[in-house]
């Protein structure tokens, strides 16, 4: 299956362990992916795994179309910093692997996203476009959520 790769380094202005404890929520993504209206089944039964569905909104010519997506998030504290993986399986057949390497920078918190798109040659070019969307606006928005909180929550 052709794959797509896609990267953005941001800055967040709170402390690494803040962006952490917020990406590793599935709730957070409710509205920190445009596309995402719900979270369920969440199963955190397994040491720095977290398991649940995603339900995603497309909308196209007037219609919605709700996408449910099975999520599976991985957590790593390195002494290099802090590090969130997940993979995502979609009925449509598109596959996204991503991570995020959170590491402190100037008071705050330095994001590398990084997305790898998989899906059929038809599928890819309009996967690509979604994610690199989403991609872009949960910089910006992670950024709004979490302005000014420091490492003792203030």
């Amino acid at each position: 299956m052709p794959t797509r790769v896609l990267t953005n380094t941001f800055h967040v202005n709170a402390a690494p362990e803040d962006v952490f404890e917020h990406l590793t929520a599935p709730e957070s993504y409710v509205g920190l992916s445009p596309l995402v209206v719900a979270v369920r089944d969440v199963d955190r039964s397994e040491p720095g795994v977290v398991r649940y569905t995603s339900v995603e909104r497309f909308r196209f010519l007037g219609l919605s179309y709700d996408n449910p997506i099975a999520v599976t998030l991985l957590t790593e504290r390195t002494a290099g910093g802090l590090s969130v993986r997940g993979q995502v399986r979609s009925p449509g057949g598109v596959q996204l692997g991503y991570r995020f390497d959170l590491s402190p920078q100037d008071g705050g918190t330095r994001m590398d996203d990084r997305l790898d798109v998989s899906a059929s040659r038809l599928l890819l070019g309009f996967a690509a476009g979604q994610a690199r969307k989403v991609q872009l606006a949960r910089a910006r928005i992670l950024a709004e959520r979490l302005s000014g909180r420091s490492a003792n929550g203030s």
